[in-house]
């Protein structure tokens, strides 16, 4: 399995960097950090945090262990520049180009690993020790009842059902009910319109 990581818009030039990394390419993983820990160069410091970054990747993701991985593969390029200019004789200016690298390292196991894969665990039998014939028949007999259903379970489920439609009964009524209301509501507004005040009729 291979593990990676990549440091991007490193402010240093690649042709810096890759003196570092051309020393670690094959090394162990413990070994390459133990030499960027003794080196001088400017671009160690930022190596390393990447290499310990891939190690952590390593171990915390595809759980394998430190002292298994080798650095496979190392790789520095060219990230962009930043123009700037400077001050010359003469009233002369003169340009920089502020280069940044982007660095990709691949860490490999050594000895692959192999995962094992979860066997099922085997359903476990209940035995039970039959001394006549008459005892298992009556073991078969109680496992017929405890697989069908008893008619005490029938009749609540029968209640059940009447209760739910006694429930029901009771929800349609309230509906009618209500409807009749609003019925009777619409035709008082009705009869109280602008028509029956003017053809409204005086009572003996």
């Amino acid at each position: 399995m291979q593990v990676r990581a990549k440091l991007s818009y490193l402010r240093q030039a690649p042709r810096k960097v890759r003196l570092v990394c051309d020393t670690l390419r094959g090394l162990d993983a413990g070994v390459a950090e133990n030499k960027l820990d003794a080196m001088s160069k400017a671009a160690a410091l930022p190596v390393l945090k990447l290499l310990k970054s891939a190690v952590a990747n390593a171990e915390n993701n595809d759980k394998l262990k430190k002292d298994n991985l080798l650095i496979k593969e190392i790789r520095v390029d060219q990230g962009p520049s930043l123009k700037r200019w400077r001050a010359r004789a003469f009233g002369r200016a003169a340009g920089i180009t502020k280069k940044s690298s982007h660095v990709i390292i691949i860490l490999e196991e050594k000895v692959p690993t192999v995962k094992k894969k979860k066997e099922k665990k085997k359903e476990e039998v209940a035995t039970k020790v039959v001394k006549s014939i008459e005892e298992a028949k009556q073991y078969e007999k109680q496992e017929q009842q405890e697989e069908k259903p008893g008619e005490e379970g029938k009749e609540k489920e029968g209640a059940g059902k009447q209760d739910k439609e006694e429930t029901v009964d009771g929800s349609r009524q309230s509906k009618d009910r209500h409807k009749q209301h609003v019925d009777k509501s619409r035709q008082k507004k009705e009869k109280s319109g602008w028509k029956s005040r003017v053809f409204r009729r005086k009572s003996d």
